[in-house]
């Protein structure tokens, strides 16, 4: 027992998978305003209006991420009665969004916060658990919305705030990922998991500087455990750092002598076309690093464009209450490895 667990850490922060998990399947939803930026193509489903006719933003986040796993379960020709567990998680308070998609879905549930991070975290999670085992088909996802996440991290979006050159847009929605044990599909390889950084940034218009310092610590110790590098992957994708998080995370990763320039991209930079969609520094939230997963990536891998990515989800540890009292914001980031043969 003790010999199989050795052989399948590496260094102090990464797991080697010895029976990888196949993403048999995802599906990507997205608000319109992220259905019209320049990665539309790859986007499974575009909502025309980004209540998906509700009564509320945060009904229609849960029925975007209720519909995106519904829709993964259902192109593996499988049921929600063959799912063994569910991991999920968003931005909202008590995860209304994930728990609430859950209670009809009927699936075994485990709900996750690592704010903006979430979606490798569960993938993490789920990858962690097939491998163990434990189970023969588990579904990942996450999602956030710009409406909802507006008015509880920020202002009442009646009052129009004014946004700084710094500031993100929260992206409107869910990404969906199915795990199996076999398939010609791409596979998890690798799971590395962060650690909370903090470098005593407060300004919560400035996410990406807080959140750089851990996506460079998780993809620095992975190169480190596993003894790869920049040159051993055809596109490494930050979660949502945005322009200037992406600048200052490529810079770092420099001084610690790793060139990514030619493979590094950030998911909150890709998703929008910045000036002509007035999103600043670019993209956030839950669903940014889900839906570009989801979408972008995973469908380029199964074109054979990608044949090894390493994803970083990246998110702010802050809440209302925390900000409000004067704490800086801590920052967190998971890196999982997926390959195609």
């Amino acid at each position: 027992m003790q010999e199989n667990i050795k052989s399948k850490r590496m260094g102090r922060q990464t797991v080697r998978l010895s029976s990888p998990p196949r993403i048999l399947a995802t599906t990507s939803i997205v608000g319109p305003k992220e259905g019209d930026g320049p990665l539309k193509d790859y986007f499974d489903i575009i909502l025309s209006d980004d209540t998906n006719g509700k009564d509320s933003f945060e009904m229609a986040e849960s029925s975007m991420l209720q519909r995106a796993i519904i829709e993964t379960i259902t192109k593996a020709e499988l049921t929600p009665g063959e799912i063994d567990y569910l991991f999920a998680g968003d931005l909202l308070n008590q995860l209304i969004s994930s728990n609430f998609a859950a209670r009809n879905l009927e699936i075994p549930f485990y709900g996750l916060y690592g704010a903006c991070s979430t979606m490798t975290e569960s993938l993490s999670l789920a990858a962690l658990t097939m491998d163990g085992g434990f189970a023969d088909y588990i579904v990942a996802a996450t999602s956030s919305h710009f409406s909802s996440a507006e008015r509880q991290f920020r202002f009442p979006l009646e009052y129009g705030s004014q946004r700084n050159e710094l500031a993100q847009w929260t992206v409107t929605g869910a990404g969906s990922m199915l795990l199996a044990k076999e398939g010609d599909f791409p596979y998890i390889t690798y799971i590395t998991t962060g650690k909370v950084k903090d470098y005593g940034i407060k300004d919560a218009g400035n996410m990406g500087a807080a959140m750089a310092p851990a996506a460079v610590d998780t993809i620095i110790n992975h190169f480190k455990d596993t003894g790869r590098g920049p040159q051993d992957y055809d596109i490494i994708a930050t979660g949502d750092l945005g322009k200037v998080g992406r600048e200052i995370a490529q810079n770092l990763i420099k001084e610690y002598g790793y060139d990514m320039q030619d493979v590094y991209i950030d998911c909150g930079e890709e998703i929008f076309e910045h000036e002509r969609q007035s999103t600043n520094a670019g993209g956030s939230g839950c669903g940014c690093s889900a839906v570009v997963s989801c979408g972008y990536i995973y469908k380029n891998m199964l074109k054979g464009r990608f044949k090894k990515s390493l994803i970083i989800s990246t998110g702010a540890l802050m809440s209302t209450t925390s900000s409000l009292q004067g704490e800086s914001i801590p920052g967190i980031a998971h890196a999982v490895a997926i390959e195609m043969d």
